[in-house]
């Protein structure tokens, strides 16, 4: 697999992220479904404390990857679903961390919601991973 960042700007750098990222030769695509900040029996963790959710959320994005036999370097989109866009913004870090780690920016798109699917849960990321 070959992939190619694509950014005509370079305001994205200081938050980890890139504006496009082109695929070629994948064999496998794997679509990730939104992960929260829940346990293993679904329920929700950390509730009030948007770095720990974040946190938590993008471990459960790691655990899925590793089932699949990926880590957060396939990772090529992110869609992150936030009930506070200004705490999301304030703990960055604890989302893009791990990609960060791995020298990876995969594309990125914030979007506020009024709700997610429990009322204590503050933001859900959903992915696009190729290998």
């Amino acid at each position: 697999m070959e992939t190619r960042e694509i950014n005509p700007w370079s305001w994205q750098d200081a938050f980890g992220f890139a504006h496009g990222r082109e695929v070629s030769q994948a064999s496998r695509i794997l679509t990730l479904s939104g992960q929260c900040a829940t346990n293993a029996s679904g329920a929700p963790q950390h509730p009030g404390d948007m770095a720990g959710q974040l946190s938590l959320a993008v471990a459960n994005l790691g655990e899925v990857l590793k089932q699949a036999g990926m880590t957060y370097a396939n990772v090529q989109g992110i869609r992150i679903f936030t009930t506070d866009m200004d705490a999301t913004l304030e703990n960055w870090g604890s989302l893009i961390g791990p990609f960060v780690a791995v020298g990876h920016r995969p594309a990125s798109t914030l979007v506020g919601t009024t709700r997610l699917f429990s009322p204590n849960l503050m933001v859900e990321i959903e992915a696009t991973a190729c290998a």
